[in-house]
């Protein structure tokens, strides 16, 4: 059963910390990364100044000293709360990231010297391309891929999942886990990484927030609120002579608290603890991913390539029946194609010959050395043998078996009948071939997964093209897409196929998004542009992906793409309610600075605020508060359903649109009530 990695949004102790890294942030050489808040914190200062002016002349700021301060203090908490919200994400990250730091300690490393002997070392002198060795008790000492060997792995303390996994070398599951543990047999392992450059080591690094990037989009949408800042500066700054014209004093506090009003300073606060906790989610699914910009993309993806077997089906195709043709026994068959499967280490040859020897008991000894095996390949798509008596056996896909044969057309269209029938049926059928003659079908079986026709609807409905990409012929992948509920199929796909039918998309002007675990798939996961590798997979596959899934999960793309939409979808409605709850301070604060002078302003007062100065620190506390109390939505994302882009805008504009527009008027409102028991 897998263990959920779950963190309070509040745990006491990393509020604490977060507090501590609230204070730490302040300092103007980092302030300066967030120009909006950065704004308010020259703000601030230059209010601390006037403060302490009016200490002893009150007269010459037009305030008194006990209002001076106050709007310092609450400018103060207003940045304090911002950096408190990006401290907090950051500190549930470092959470997230130290179970993960665990597994990473020194553990001893059996490394392999060149004239074959072992040195026992420490595990963090082992460099990229070191070979080490790990049996049964051992903890594999560094991430790195089998290069001999076949063991069992208990890797519970990386995915959660208690259940032991098998890794071989030579196969796609070839990728181990520096930290999980070893707990029958022996492999040789090649260090693929050295200290601090893998990827969970570079994952870590991002949830932390030390080294942490921004992304293109948060870059771009920093731009805009500076430019909105700037805007806003502008227009405070050319208030001031327009007040002296028309005989209003308009204080230094109520124009720095109109600027800092007006700024999106509630965005400006979230912004960086919206991306930190987008990754922080994505870590907590087990997906350690590259970049920012990768989790941002999946939320934009049009097209997913998802593998059948495995992702549609449950995988590990069986064999479940042999069909003769052409006038050979049953048992002929079985001893041929149990022959041509020897060399063949996929699910499904292993499950020919445990099928083989359910149905026939007396199988007859191979001699290995007497043989040459063929192994199979994607390119060729067949396994086989080739006997020391000059007998050739292969067994493959009809299409690959029909052009190594020569068969008379009758046994073709024989073959060919079954081929169909199986096919029909969602089977899988494999021809095996003797001397270049076909003699018959073996039929695989698969099951498609319980669900996944309503994920696919899901993801439809965010519309995103589902594309089931799969090895069998034609006619066994339409009836798998069918009944699976697919938009598309790519039928007897070869490596090039994935990568060509990505490009092709790509040219479209789509996103696209893959899963893949094999060296043969690492062009295509370069090209695609969220590219997802399994962690057990290849070390090259690793490598052109630019996420890494933990536990192996073949649908963990579909769980990435609503990463990656609530991530964009939690910034855009906070974005939205920043941008709007700026008319209710605007109708706060404008009208309270020119209503003596100017008394027609009165009918902006629609909040019937008690005076100037109740109605300016009315919005100056809503303008903190508001960023304290949306960090919880920063922190868990917006819950994202799949209703379709137009829903969603429509959807999240009353939401956060309408809500950004009244709940500023009836909290200015509230709070005025309150502060007028004290400012009269």
């Amino acid at each position: 059963m897998k263990r959920k990695r779950n963190i309070k949004l509040f745990e006491p102790a990393l509020v604490k910390q977060a507090v501590v890294q609230s204070f730490v942030k302040l300092n103007p050489v980092y302030m300066m990364k967030n120009p909006v808040m950065f704004t308010v914190e020259i703000g601030t200062i230059i209010m601390a100044v006037i403060t302490v002016i009016s200490i002893n002349n009150a007269a010459a700021t037009h305030e008194s000293f006990a209002y001076n301060f106050t709007i310092t203090v609450l400018l103060f908490f207003t940045i304090i709360f911002a950096n408190f919200a990006e401290a907090i994400a950051e500190e549930r990250g470092k959470a997230q990231a130290e179970s993960l730091r665990k597994t990473r300690e020194d553990t001893p490393a059996k490394k392999l010297k060149e004239d074959g002997s072992i040195e026992i070392v420490s595990s963090s002198l082992l460099r990229k391309g070191d070979v080490f060795t790990a049996e049964a008790g051992d903890l594999i000492a560094a991430d790195g891929e089998i290069i001999e060997g076949l063991a069992s792995i208990d890797e519970s303390a990386i995915t959660g999942e208690s259940a032991p996994v098998i890794r071989e070398a030579g196969t796609d599951k070839s990728g181990v886990v520096g930290g999980t543990k070893v707990l029958s047999d022996k492999i040789t392992v090649e260090v693929s990484a050295n200290p601090g450059e893998t990827f969970m080591d570079k994952m870590i690094a991002l949830v932390e927030g030390a080294n942490r990037q921004k992304t293109p989009n948060e870059i771009a949408l920093s731009i805009l609120l500076a430019g909105f800042t700037l805007v806003f500066l502008l227009v405070v700054v050319t208030l001031a002579p327009f007040a002296e014209y028309s005989s209003t004093v308009i204080s230094i506090a109520a124009l720095i608290s109109l600027f800092v009003c007006l700024i999106p300073t509630t965005i400006g606060g979230l912004l960086s603890a919206i991306g930190i906790a987008g990754m922080d989610r994505a870590l907590r699914a087990n997906i350690i991913a590259k970049s920012g910009k990768a989790v941002e993309t999946a939320g934009d993806i049009d097209v997913v390539l998802l593998d059948k077997t495995g992702t549609i089906t449950i995988g590990n195709r069986k064999a479940t029946n042999f069909f003769p043709v052409n006038g050979y026994s049953k048992e002929e068959f079985i001893k041929c194609t149990v022959l041509s499967s020897l060399a063949d280490h996929t699910p499904e040859g292993k499950s020919i010959i445990e099928l083989a020897e359910k149905l026939q008991h007396d199988m007859f000894p191979v001699n290995a050395d007497s043989a040459e095996f063929i192994n199979f390949s994607a390119e060729t798509r067949m396994s086989g043998v080739n006997l020391k008596d000059g007998t050739q056996i292969r067994k493959g896909a009809w299409d690959a078996i029909k052009k190594w044969t020569d068969n008379p057309d009758h046994v073709a269209e024989e073959i060919y009948s079954k081929v169909k029938e199986i096919a029909g049926n969602g089977g899988t059928p494999l021809a095996v071939g003797i001397n270049k003659k076909a003699i018959g079908v073996v039929q695989l079986e698969d099951i498609i997964k319980p669900g996944i026709q309503e994920r696919f609807e899901r993801l439809r409905k965010m519309g995103v093209k589902t594309v089931m990409v799969t090895g069998d012929n034609p006619l066994t992948a339409k009836y798998i897409a069918n009944q699976a509920g697919v938009d598309d199929f790519i039928a007897e796909a070869k490596p090039e196929d994935k990568l060509r039918y990505i490009i092709e998309e790509q040219k479209g002007g789509k996103l696209v998004a893959m899963m893949g675990d094999g060296t043969n798939d690492a062009p295509a996961l370069a090209q695609a542009d969220v590219g997802v590798a399994m962690n057990s997979g290849t070390q090259a596959a690793k490598e052109a992906a630019n996420m890494v899934d933990l536990d192996n999960d073949p649908t963990k793309l579909l769980e990435v793409i609503e990463i990656g939409k609530q991530l964009l979808i939690t910034r855009g409605n906070v974005t939205t309610f920043s941008i709007v709850n700026d008319v209710a301070k605007y109708f706060a604060i404008v009208p309270a600075l020119f209503m003596v002078t100017i008394p027609g302003l009165n009918a902006l007062n629609i909040m019937k605020l008690s005076t100037p100065e109740s109605a300016i620190l009315s919005a100056v506390i809503f303008n903190a508060l508001i960023i304290l109390a949306l960090i919880p939505i920063a922190l868990r994302g917006v819950k994202y359903r799949p209703i379709g882009a137009t829903g969603i805008l429509i959807r999240n504009l009353w939401i956060y649109g309408m809500g950004g527009l009244i709940i500023p008027f009836a909290g200015i409102k509230l709070i005025d009530v309150i502060v007028s028991l004290f400012f009269r």
